[in-house]
């Protein structure tokens, strides 16, 4: 198993909770782990971007050029690195933030409207969790229970009360993107 994946977003959307969370729980799993973290000089709505790469080999390089998996969560994102994800690699969408298509076509698109999902949820703050457990769901790059666990190390310990919405968050990102995940087998 390799992986390398590119979360791009802006602050305050947990692009780079998400990358945290996939390498805590990767390591906690004793896999081969790289996290770098990538964000602009403002205080608030700048790009805030990781890469993480996930093996069972050692990584030779930390960087990340041609993701397998690429996680956008706004339209200048999904403008700026579609066209680097390989050849039958995966964009996931949060469609509630990203109005426009994917244009390529030989890559698998999944869109998730993660904001909306996390406000039926309680709470519009966990759509990065929604869309980390889809991205748990087609990979299978870490289990769930890591993630879970890595929570109260990532999160900040004004917000450990919200652990319980980021499990429902995390189950509901599975569940929207098994659908995907069956079609995608039916092609097979």
């Amino acid at each position: 198993m390799h992986e390398e994946i590119y979360i791009a977003g802006l602050g305050g959307q947990g692009a780079l909770s998400m990358g945290q969370l996939l390498a805590l729980a990767a390591t906690s799993e004793n896999k081969e782990v790289s996290y770098v973290p990538f964000y602009g000089p403002e205080k608030r709505g700048g790009f805030a971007n990781c890469g993480v790469i996930i093996s069972d080999h050692p990584i030779s390089s930390p960087i990340i050029s041609e993701p397998s998996v690429l996680v956008v969560m706004n339209n200048l994102s999904l403008k700026n690195y579609e066209d680097s994800v390989i050849l039958g690699g995966i964009i996931i969408v949060n469609s509630s933030m990203v109005n426009l298509g994917v244009k390529r076509s030989d890559v698998r698109v999944v869109s998730i409207q993660a904001s909306e999902e996390a406000e039926h949820l309680g709470d519009v703050r966990v759509a990065n969790s929604v869309i980390l457990g889809a991205l748990i769901e087609l990979t299978e790059v870490v289990s769930v229970s890591a993630v879970e666990k890595s929570l109260e190390e990532v999160l900040p310990k004004r917000n450990l009360n919200m652990i319980p919405i980021n499990f429902k968050a995390l189950e509901r990102g599975a569940e929207l993107a098994s659908n995907y995940k069956k079609a995608w087998s039916n092609l097979s």
